[in-house]
């Protein structure tokens, strides 16, 4: 396994984790288990006053409180949680739908900020800051310098909604610095990634994990791009580590007949807790396709399992991730939280989507997840392991089985060249984004005065380029011959600039022509309609 395997690989696997220790019912925790009652409990508070009051050296017991809890947790369950208040904040942001800031991406190069590019309508954009803008002051605070971390720069930046700031920014052509005066503003997050028409009747929509605003963006998406012509459309959930739940189900509720069982929930006690759909629903007379793979997990899985078992749709991929417990949040009074699991997720005919676990948070939970990438389950569907005793049937007879993420209707394998894996790992890991900026950077009036329909046109990554992408790589030591993969690595690096330049949905757009998993249920589609005819 060559080095962007292993630097990207672990990155990629840990968003999964990371995305699944937040999902699940986040209510408050109404809660008396804290108090001293207990002679046990008590035994544990007595030890750390003992070692806070007398202990022969200066000793963090805050420290101490963190790790006995996080070691307590690992002995449950491999997605009960315990989050720092160094942490907590930073997660949430991940869920919430929209942040207060300036509404930019950028880089640290050379010590300076430069702008990646302004989010579309955010404050940013509308006080007319541009991608390659270098801001060297905020507010007379020098925003340079090798002391400034990513993190405080972020810091700076936010603010309360309508604060003022006032940058110094240079651009490139002028001489003098130029001054803007931001109100900082509600900027968005998103989490549906793109929205098209893949042909004059398939539509296409991505979402890339279930946030606060998701059904909202959804709606929004669909609206924008669906044509009355729309007869199916693909809701592509690869990769898509999971979210609020409740999301989830208002989406699903867009695809499913009324009054049809989503989940059910089950905790210790035996208790059901039952989602059924409602008269919402835009979507339900169109086809429906669910794109998965090996990350999407959580709420990705209920929506996939909901529509398997319901009849609905076509699951198309590879074994979903398999995390079907439910987490519920309890603050513990310093700023930080435990999430707690307290139930499981079942999918309407009653399959446990939870994978198999033993001793709690291990190692082992993890690398049995792994060996997937060894084992052969990633390029046959023969390779995945079914347990009979765990069969089920949906109402039109159809057979799906439990034990741990949902198998696929229609199996996709992943890409067996090992070069195209690692073109596409340097896409969603982002190594290619920072060669790209410095492209951009070297004539950004040529590239900020295309048009798409002229992007889409011209040859702008040329062997030229992909050379250039080359002796980058070699830079940092990751040493390759791209040879026949060139067209896909040109691909990639065509849409990582079309991300940088138009945003996700072109880069989307570009990034999935010849698509496994379209170009299969292209020939799907042809097939039944050849041999409807």
């Amino acid at each position: 396994m060559n080095r962007v395997m292993k630097i990207v690989l672990p990155l990629l696997i840990s968003v999964v984790f990371v995305a699944g220790i937040l999902l699940g019912d986040l209510l408050n925790f109404q809660d008396n288990s804290f108090s001293n009652s207990s002679n046990k409990r008590q035994k544990l508070n007595r030890l750390i006053n003992f070692i806070d009051k007398e202990y022969v050296d200066d000793v963090n017991t805050d420290s101490i409180v963190d790790i006995t809890v996080t070691s307590i947790l690992k002995n449950l369950d491999p997605h009960s949680a315990y989050i720092s208040n160094q942490d907590y904040d930073f997660v949430q942001d991940n869920m919430r739908g929209d942040f207060v800031g300036i509404g930019i991406s950028f880089y640290t190069i050379k010590d300076t900020i430069a702008v990646i590019r302004t989010l579309e309508k955010g404050p940013g954009e509308k006080a007319g800051l541009e991608a390659g803008d270098r801001i060297l002051y905020a507010d007379a605070v020098p925003l340079f310098g090798n002391n400034m971390s990513n993190d405080s720069l972020t810091k700076i930046l936010k603010g309360p909604a309508n604060s003022k700031v006032n940058l110094k920014v240079k651009r490139l052509g002028e001489n003098d610095l130029l001054d803007f005066e931001i109100n900082r503003g509600v900027v968005p997050l998103t989490s549906v990634d793109a929205g098209y028409m893949v042909n004059d009747t398939l539509g296409y929509i991505k979402i890339n994990r279930f946030a606060e605003s998701t059904y909202t963006e959804f709606k929004t998406k669909m609206k924008q791009f669906a044509t009355p012509e729309m007869k199916s459309v693909i809701l592509d959930l690869r990769g898509n580590g999971g979210g609020f739940l409740k999301q989830a189900t208002l989406i699903l509720d867009e695809f499913i007949q009324d009054d049809r069982l989503l989940l059910f929930t089950k905790n210790k006690n035996g208790d059901l807790k039952e989602t059924f759909s409602s008269e919402r629903g835009d979507y339900e007379d169109q086809n429906l396709y669910v794109f998965i793979d090996e990350k999407s997990a959580s709420a990705s899985e209920i929506v996939a399992g909901a529509i398997q078992d319901n009849d609905r749709g076509t699951i198309i991929g590879r074994r979903s991730f398999g995390k079907g417990l439910v987490q519920r949040e309890m603050n513990l009074g310093d700023g930080s939280a435990v999430r707690l699991t307290v139930a499981r997720y079942y999918t309407p005919t009653g399959r446990s989507i939870q994978r198999p676990y033993e001793n709690g948070n291990s190692e082992a939970y993890y690398s049995k997840y792994m060996e997937r990438y060894s084992n052969g389950e990633l390029l046959s569907k023969d390779s995945i392991t079914i347990d009979d005793s765990l069969r089920y049937e949906t109402p039109e007879g159809k057979v799906v089985y439990g034990g741990g993420g949902i198998i696929p209707d229609i199996f996709v394998p992943r890409d067996s060249d090992q070069a195209i894996q690692d073109i596409k790992f340097m896409y969603d890991g982002g190594v290619m984004d920072r060669f790209i900026f410095d492209l951009l950077d070297e004539n950004r009036k040529f590239y900020n005065s295309l048009s798409q329909e002229e992007f889409l046109e011209r040859t702008l990554i040329t062997d030229k380029v992909l050379d250039r992408y080359t002796r980058y790589l070699g830079d940092y030591n990751m040493n390759y011959n791209f040879g026949s993969t060139s067209y896909i690595l040109e691909k990639y690096l065509k849409a990582t600039m079309a991300r940088q330049l138009f945003g996700s949905d072109l880069a989307e757009k570009i990034s999935n022509e010849n698509d496994v998993y379209i170009s299969r249920l292209l020939k799907l589609n042809s097939a039944e309609s050849t041999t409807t005819d």
